[in-house]
C-alpha cells in the first residue's frame, strides 16, 4: 500500500487567503516533484503551487473558484 502525502499551500505572504484559478492535475495523474499542481491568484499576483512529492494524484480537495490559506 502506498502511503499518501497531503500538499499544503505554502506561505503566500501576507494574505489571509487567495484564489484557486486553475487545477492543472487531476485524479489518476501522475506527478514528479515540483510538478505545478493548482494556480493561486491573488490582488498582486499569480502563482503556481508545485508538488513536494512524486507519485499519482488520489484525491483533489480543491477545486477553481475556492479560497486557500497557508497552514500556521
Amino acid at each position: 500500500m502506498s502511503k499518501l502525502t497531503e500538499v499544503l499551500v505554502p506561505d503566500i505572504g501576507n494574505f489571509d487567503s487567495v484564489d484557486v484559478i486553475e487545477v492543472l492535475v487531476k485524479v489518476g495523474d501522475t506527478i514528479a516533484k515540483e510538478d505545478s499542481l493548482i494556480t493561486l491568484e491573488s490582488d498582486k499576483a499569480s502563482m503556481d503551487i508545485p508538488s513536494s512529492h512524486a507519485g499519482v494524484v488520489k484525491e483533489i480537495k480543491v477545486k477553481v473558484g475556492d479560497k486557500v490559506a497557508r497552514v500556521h
